[in-house]
């Protein structure tokens, strides 16, 4: 990530924090306690929920809101008589054509979803999950839901990182039957993958970074080493290669749905921070709508100075061809 997206992605989520807590958003104040029911109007996975907390029956809030001009929904679930403080399951619930994306959905260091479904789990401090589901009658024809515990994962069992997974896929599977989306729907997790970045030889690979690397790139440019997660339908992937220069290496990113939106947004935005970037576009159809893949090789510096960069564009050109062909057919898109 380069230091712009560090920088904006970093004020989006800030905005998004405050939109959770309802500082930015003009409608629907909280409830003081909702209805199981009709929290989330109805979308929120209440036996996941009572489930994560070991049984116990969770208080309920939730409010609804706007988010780039489309109405956006939020609800929690906290352990009664934990009001001011203990743990936080949080929902969030928005049409895909709001373009900002956030937690597990705009995270590299998020392995996929699984189990059939267009989404990440990410398992880092604090836990989170997101869900892309087909909507057609929705604005962007999709559905983007994004679940998160307000936790240390160090202090959650297993089966409460497992049980967020739950939550999440099956509150988009009650929001899907409400909002009538045709989009197939996936099965529910019985594992959570949890494997962080992994190092390996670019021969062996077999993640993010798998398909990428020739043997005609291993001797024209020396990449050796390759750090990658695992593969799937992750909603933003990446994959990184180092070059022989210590701390150099290539970036090469796989953004989809509202992820997709929100970079190009933001590369539209702030285009001095692309400079030198090579990046595409590749039609997805449905919620995934059109991926955006970016090869990047980030300045290294010499004292207190950028180093030339040592990747020519025909190479460049020709990782990022690989890297997106791959991570496409992985999610279904249609490649040729």
């Amino acid at each position: 990530m380069t230091g712009r997206r560090r920088i904006s992605v970093a004020l989006v989520a800030l905005a998004l924090t405050l939109t959770a807590g309802g500082l930015l958003w003009g409608l629907g104040p909280w409830n003081e306690e909702a209805d199981p029911a009709d929290t989330c109007r109805g979308s929120l996975a209440v036996e996941e929920a009572r489930e994560f907390f070991g049984g116990e029956e969770p208080v309920f809030r939730g409010h609804t809101g706007e988010w780039m001009g489309h109405e956006t929904e939020y609800c929690t679930a906290r352990a009664r008589g934990e009001e001011s403080g203990g743990v936080l399951l949080g929902l969030s619930l928005r049409p895909a054509a709001a373009h900002r994306a956030s937690g597990a959905a705009e995270k590299t260091t998020a392995a996929p979803m699984g189990y059939g479904w267009n989404g990440s789990f990410d398992a880092g401090f604090n836990p989170s999950a997101a869900v892309l589901v087909d909507c057609a009658p929705l604005p962007g024809k999709g559905l983007l839901v994004l679940a998160d515990v307000r936790e240390d994962i160090r202090r959650l069992s297993a089966g409460q990182v497992r049980g967020l997974a739950r939550f999440t896929t099956e509150s988009a599977r009650r929001a899907a039957e409400r909002f009538g989306c045709e989009g197939p729907l996936g099965k529910r997790p019985s594992t959570v993958d949890r494997t962080a970045w992994q190092k390996l030889p670019v021969a062996r690979t077999k993640g993010t970074c798998r398909d990428v690397v020739t043997a005609r790139d291993t001797a024209r440019l020396g990449l050796t080493t390759a750090w990658e997660m695992p593969a799937g339908r992750a909603l933003t992937e990446e994959c990184s290669l180092d070059l022989p220069a210590e701390r150099h290496s290539i970036r090469l990113t796989a953004y989809y749905g509202p992820s997709a939106q929100q970079e190009m947004y933001l590369d539209k935005r702030y285009p001095g921070s692309v400079k030198g970037a090579i990046t595409r576009s590749h039609p997805c159809g449905g919620a995934l709508d059109t991926a955006y893949f970016t090869f990047e090789e980030p300045p290294l510096q010499d004292a207190g100075k950028d180093v030339r960069k040592t990747v020519r564009s025909e190479d460049g050109q020709r990782l990022l061809t690989a890297f997106a062909t791959a991570s496409a057919a992985r999610h279904g898109c249609p490649v040729g």
